[in-house]
């Protein structure tokens, strides 16, 4: 069965064509090569019979019969045919009998089967003559065996065999390696996805040493696994936050109910309760609400509204609505920009990733402290940060901040619901921006955007990806 897998796997049937079609090649290189070969042969030949009969015809008649015995005698391999005939057609020397009747006396040179005094045993060969009627009526006529291309074409076809058939097998045998080899890595890629699936999320596709196509698909499947390894650890937990995070303003408002419902005696205390109750059933819609924007923007429906974005006007606008807030808990708010920049992307996405951003620096920031805005830009990109006087996040909470509902334990009697800051990595990722978090003391958080030139979007996109270099706000 695994014989039959092997013959019929894509590499072997690729490696087979490869072979044959290598074959083929060398067949018609060979046969090519023959053919130029025996035209070159019969060409020279033809020249050849033609000079020596023109020197020979040339020649007194008192010594052509022996200009004749001296050419034959000199022929070791016994190619060489000549006849000279009276006017009737005798014979007067040479190993040729008669005048052959196809051959003509105009001195062109063509291939006959001429009648000889010695008749081979086995065929009679082609012979490549000439004739030519002489002064004195005589007829002479002269011939060369071009049998011996044959000879040619038997060692063609040795060196044929001995030189195809080695590299054919060669070819098969490289076939049978790589698809075996092939073989195994799907093998031992089957056997890592069946671990993944199996609910091994930490497994990873093998790579290798070597920069083949395979190894770099194995290599994209593995960051694709990273990301998504990353996203069900994050959402692991979601469901129990969720449920936590609900049930204990939704046990609040059933608390303060069934106090009205007991001991409220005026409706001055009833309405009081009924307050706090709104309260709790605002902060349970706060969490909905956030949950609904996070996965509205993490599926991507918010591109169509992309656009030209001033930061600069984003960053002036969330300074002047956060103002009065900061001015109630003495905190100094003030805004920086080095010049006006545009980028793509969706406004109000933006401004609320801004707002949150400085919303946690106020909250989070004793009275007498400041926050900052700052826009930095260069050639083509732009620098958002939001810096602070808090006390930042300590190091070993750095990827856990951007978790939903993470709340770190100094921020568990800090209203919120923990999702201001996945928000804004959302957001961020939306664009194809990076999320820089500084270090502490202090909080100190970066948006680097990616500008466009005259204000038209950029062609190009960074990988998208929330950085963390520091501890992060709350």
């Amino acid at each position: 069965m695994h014989q039959i897998q092997l013959i019929r796997s894509s590499t072997f049937l690729w490696a087979l064509a490869v072979a044959a079609v290598f074959a083929l090649f060398v067949v018609a290189l060979f046969a090519f090569i023959y053919w130029k070969l025996d035209e070159y042969l019969v060409a020279r030949s033809d020249r050849m019979i033609t000079t020596q009969i023109r020197f020979i015809a040339d020649l007194p008649p008192a010594r052509r019969i022996g200009a004749i015995a001296d050419h034959l005698a000199q022929d070791s391999r016994g190619v060489q045919y000549a006849g000279l005939f009276d006017a009737a057609g005798a014979r007067l020397a040479g190993n040729i009998d008669r005048v052959p009747r196809e051959l003509g006396l105009d001195g062109a040179v063509q291939g006959v089967r001429p009648d000889l005094l010695e008749q081979p045993a086995v065929h009679v060969p082609v012979v490549r003559a000439v004739g030519r009627r002489l002064d004195d009526g005589d007829v002479f006529v002269l011939g060369r065996n071009v049998d011996e291309t044959r000879e040619i074409s038997s060692v063609v076809g040795e060196a044929l065999a001995l030189g195809l058939l080695p590299a054919f097998s060669l070819c098969l045998l490289a076939g049978v390696w790589l698809s075996v080899r092939a073989q195994r890595r799907v093998e031992e890629v089957n056997q890592r996805v069946q671990r993944i699936v199996a609910g091994e999320l930490r497994e990873r596709l093998p790579e290798g040493n070597t920069d083949d196509s395979f190894a770099r698909l194995a290599g994209i499947v593995n960051g694709m696994l990273d990301e998504m390894e990353t996203m069900i650890n994050a959402l692991a937990g979601v469901g129990n936050d969720i449920a936590h995070d609900l049930r204990t303003p939704l046990t609040r408002v059933r608390l303060a109910l069934e106090r009205g419902r007991t001991h409220a005696a005026t409706l001055e205390e009833l309405q009081d309760i009924t307050d706090k109750a709104i309260v709790g059933i605002d902060q349970s819609l706060a969490i909905v609400t956030a949950l609904l924007r996070l996965t509205e923007i993490e599926n991507s429906r918010r591109m169509a509204g992309f656009g030209d974005v001033a930061l600069d006007e984003i960053l002036r606008e969330v300074c002047d609505v956060y103002e009065p807030i900061a001015e109630d808990k003495r905190i100094g708010l003030g805004v920086v920009i080095d010049r006006n920049v545009q980028v793509w992307g969706d406004r109000d996405l933006l401004f609320e990733a801004v707002a949150n951003l400085v919303d946690n620096a106020i909250k989070f920031t004793p009275p007498g402290g400041g926050v900052e805005l700052a826009l930095e830009a260069g050639d083509d990109t732009a620098l958002v940060r939001v810096s602070d006087t808090g006390p930042g996040i300590s190091e070993r909470e750095r990827e856990a901040v951007l978790r939903r509902f993470y709340r770190s334990d100094k921020m568990r009697n800090t209203p919120g619901v923990g999702l201001g800051l996945s928000l804004v990595a959302a957001i961020v990722k939306l664009h194809g921006f990076r999320l820089i978090i500084g270090p502490a003391p202090g909080g100190r958080i970066e948006i680097l955007a990616w500008t466009g030139r005259a204000g038209k979007p950029i062609t190009r996109r960074p990988r998208t990806l929330v950085h963390a270099d520091a501890s992060q706000m709350g």
